[in-house]
């Protein structure tokens, strides 16, 4: 009894310690992060519903039912005190355990609570099932997945439950994938052909083609109804959150039956003057203050969110916690002021009490859900933001722990959904590495004579990094090398991005001059993070391969375990770390001469280089010095630019691009990135339209003129010269309508090149030539000789002409297609055939980018790997 006693005096005596800490007013950092152990009682719990709801959402829903019952009954059985005493190990033989019967500081026997704690993680996961199970009746029953399943076309109403957004551009083979529009809806009324109709309620995603209504859609408002005629598809991976895919047919205006409400619109008006406010701004910051303040990403192009994500700072292209700390923080302070006297922030400046402080912070965070649309994404934001409004009202680490994982478990029971959701994971793993990791990294970095704020800002973007990298790999099979300083970079932007923007977003809504005034101000700070976001990934190593999967993130939180261990017991770890730095820096920005010296890859003398750009063509010939002729672009800018940078190429006197087809033009804002482009040269042919005015349009912006190839023509760059074999004379007659042989269209258009470099070397490049055209190209020249390097044309495929392959015999034959494609490219036939031939078959799937030097006898082929 006596050492009963005297525990509980020591807890009395501590938080009396930690109280008077509290009140003191002279902000020791002791008493706001070293106050003993977190409380973690509630994490099982959240964990517990988290993973019910992430198995519920993807099971049929008679296993969701059998589980909540097993859960149910377990749970009540631990909460009986035979049972409850059995499990907590008191009855032994028929002898009770002193220690186990022992109360706790509140009267409480040990065997009791931890029962309770079973029974609490038992009921918690019931909860999340059947969360889950009632959400997910909605995917299965009524008459919109019967529709799905049938492929059938109904007339629906629908209700807009998200913000309209646009699909990213991809390329499929030969052609770019349309834009659509995709929203979230509810449907409520179902009309099938037959006349029959349905209430239900079945979540549902709406996809609208191109056509003349885009604007329209665009502008819809959530919460307005509709009346749409479309075909209904299954969803395209189970566990997705709707009943049925709708694909809107008509292409016009949607047609609307019912406005949204009060809310949305004062929310959409809102939005909608901080869009006007930026107008005004560079193209970087009016595309990312919306994106910023509201989560509004609809002007943000596909090149930027690549920069984001190649240098991991997507969390700010979407709405987060962060965004209302940032405005939270102005009005209260920092983490661990906002309880002492001299707290910091505008409150005490204008005379607020705490509690009043506390109403003001409340009122932000509704107005920000208001403004951000009430959909989960935000409420989930507005949770984590709560939970630094408590650690600034508190200064306390252990109030924070459980305030997470209570907005974790309630945010779960509202959206199962979210326990799928890559976002919410990461959110939650960043905000408790934040609370539990970032503050002891930051007071060990100050015992080492980091200053404060920089201790601060780089433990923050190391616990986050540390804990999210793995999660990111199984998902995306990279890591970003540049995440760390771009975070950091970046981070001295965010505050005054985010304020002034919420300044713009105020003012909008009063007078305009203000806000564009305003707008002006925060678009400094927009453009820096863009800035930041565009140089980091344009480093030839700011992103580094790795194995995918759980397997890989596995590896990889195995890996910074290792690392962070390593760097607390390795000795003279101030120049282990300088040393480890430096080398970080070399690979991130890999300079040319070391690359070469360490990979051996770009080889010195390189003539010709087939970049690896995926399922598509980009090969680049060397003009002299840091100048090269680039012949075609690939489908993806980040690739070809990244190969260019590898190569050292800064000047291209032309471009030629073979043919229209996006896997041969979508990169090519990636070849004029940075550098110098003297002309583009295409063919006459323009199919598919849309890519050709891409290209119009992109060569149009840079300033670099146009140019058609003709048959027979001769150029000739430093000691590099070539001869246009194809197309022949009449293939861009009519309007360019016209090929001259076959009946492959584009791709029989291809421009076709006969190349000699000042070594000797013989290279023919053949597009995507298909095997009439190939015997076109035969008989017009008649007497082609062989060559030592032949680009195989379509990537290879199975459509070739033996004819022209007998004639030009290659000594190398390169092939550039993609890995896993659905082609079967490149086909087996077509290698076999030119290996009997007696060429030697490197291919870019398997081989990665190549590289030719020599010529003759000393002609090689240095393949780059992956």
């Amino acid at each position: 009894m006596k050492t009963h006693e005297a525990a509980a005096e020591r807890a009395a005596a501590d938080r009396a310690d930690v109280d008077e800490a509290a009140v003191d007013g002279r902000g020791a950092r002791a008493s706001s992060w070293e106050e003993g152990p977190a409380d973690l009682r509630l994490v099982p719990l959240a964990v517990a519903a988290w993973v019910a709801a992430a198995v519920a959402v993807g099971v049929p829903g008679w296993w969701t039912v059998a589980g909540v019952v097993v859960c149910l009954v377990g749970g009540a059985v631990l909460l009986t005190p035979a049972a409850a005493r059995r499990f907590g190990g008191t009855a032994r033989s028929g002898e009770g355990n002193l220690a186990a019967d022992a109360p706790t500081g509140r009267g409480t026997p040990a065997w009791r609570l931890r029962a309770t704690a079973f029974a609490g993680v038992l009921l918690c996961a019931a909860a999340g099932a059947a969360s889950a199970g009632l959400h997910t009746a909605d995917l299965r029953r009524g008459p919109v997945p019967a529709l799905a399943r049938e492929y059938g076309r109904a007339q629906l109403e629908v209700t807009v439950i998200s913000d309209p957004r646009l699909t990213r551009p991809r390329v499929r083979g030969s052609e770019s994938v349309p834009v659509s529009v995709v929203l979230d809806g509810e449907v409520t009324r179902a009309e099938r052909s037959d006349g029959t109709v349905h209430r239900t309620r079945a979540p549902v995603l709406l996809i609208v083609p191109p056509g003349e209504g885009r604007a329209e859609w665009l502008r819809l408002l959530p919460s307005t109804r509709l009346s749409v005629g479309a075909r209904l598809a299954p969803p395209s991976r189970p566990g997705d959150p709707f009943a049925a895919v709708l694909k809107v047919g008509g292409g016009g205006p949607p047609r609307i039956i019912g406005p949204p409400s009060a809310l949305q619109r004062t929310a959409g008006e809102l939005r909608a003057g901080l869009r006007r406010a930026t107008d005004g701004l560079d193209p970087d910051a009016r595309a990312l203050l919306p994106g910023l303040v509201v989560g509004d990403t609809s002007r943000i192009g596909s090149e930027l969110r690549d920069a984001f994500v190649a240098t991991d700072l997507t969390h700010l292209l979407a709405v987060s916690g962060s965004n209302l700390a940032v405005v939270l923080i102005l009005l209260v302070g920092r983490p661990g002021r906002a309880h002492q006297m001299e707290r910091g922030g505008l409150a005490p400046r204008l005379g607020m009490s705490l509690r009043g402080t506390a109403v003001a912070g409340g009122a932000l965070t509704l107005a920000f859900v208001v403004v951000c649309r009430p959909e989960p994404s935000v409420l989930r934001a507005a949770a984590c933001g709560l939970v630094v409004l408590l650690a600034i009202g508190t200064g306390r680490r252990r109030s924070l722990i459980p305030a997470l994982a209570a907005a974790v478990l309630l945010l779960v029971l509202y959206d199962p959904w979210l326990a799928r959701s890559y976002g919410f994971l990461l959110s939650v793993l960043a905000t408790g590495a934040l609370l539990t990791v970032a503050p002891r990294w930051s007071e060990a970095l100050r015992r080492r004579g980091v200053p404060d704020r920089l201790a601060e800002a780089l433990a923050a973007s190391l616990a986050a990094q540390a804990v999210c990298a793995p999660v990111v790999v199984v998902f995306a099979g990279r890591v970003s090398l540049v995440a760390i300083p771009a975070n950091l970079f970046a981070e001295l932007a965010v505050a005054p991005a985010t304020v002034f923007g919420f300044a713009t977003l105020a003012a909008a809504a009063v007078w305009m001059p203000a806000a564009e005034g305003l707008a002006w101000v925060a678009g400094w700070p927009a453009g820096w993070i863009a800035r930041v976001a565009r140089t980091g990934a344009a480093l030839p190593g700011a992103e580094l391969s790795w194995p995918g999967g759980w397997w890989g993130g596995f590896a990889l939180a195995l890996v910074t375990a290792v690392v962070v261990v390593a760097a607390r017991r390795l000795p003279h770890r101030g120049p282990v770390a300088g040393l480890l730095v430096g080398l970080l820096l070399l690979v991130v920005v890999r300079p040319v001469p070391l690359t070469r010296w360490a990979t051996g890859w770009p080889p010195r003398g390189w003539v010709f280089a087939m970049c690896q750009v995926g399922q598509g063509d980009a090969t680049v010939l060397a003009a002299g010095g840091d100048a090269a002729v680039v012949v075609d672009a690939g489908p993806d800018p980040v690739p070809v630019d990244r190969c260019l940078r590898e190569l050292g190429v800064r000047r291209v006197p032309l471009l030629v691009l073979t043919h229209f087809h996006a896997d041969h033009v979508a990169g090519l804002p990636g070849v004029l990135r940075g550098r110098s482009v003297g002309a583009i040269q295409t063919t006459g042919l323009e199919e598919p339209p849309a890519q050709a005015a891409f290209v119009r349009r992109t060569a149009a912006a840079a300033g670099v003129p146009l140019i058609p190839a003709g048959a027979g023509e001769r150029r000739r760059v430093g000691g590099l010269e070539w001869t246009v074999l194809w197309p022949a004379e009449d293939s861009g007659a009519a309007g360019g309508r016209r090929v001259a042989a076959g009946s492959g269209g584009a791709n029989d258009a291809s421009v076709a090149m006969l190349v000699r470099s000042a070594g000797g070397l013989t290279l023919l490049l053949l597009g995507d030539l298909e095997p009439p055209a190939q015997r076109g190209l035969l008989r017009a020249h008649p007497g082609l000789a062989p060559v030592d390097v032949l680009k195989v044309a379509h990537h290879g495929s199975a459509h070739q002409d033996p004819g022209l392959i007998r004639a030009v015999r290659p000594r190398l034959a390169l092939v550039s297609t993609g890995r896993d494609n659905p082609y079967g490219h490149p086909s087996p036939r077509t290698v076999e055939s030119l290996r009997v031939g007696g060429a030697w078959v490197l291919r870019t799937d398997r081989d990665g980018a190549i590289a030719v030097v020599g010529a003759g006898p000393g002609l090689m082929a240095v393949p780059g790997g992956e």
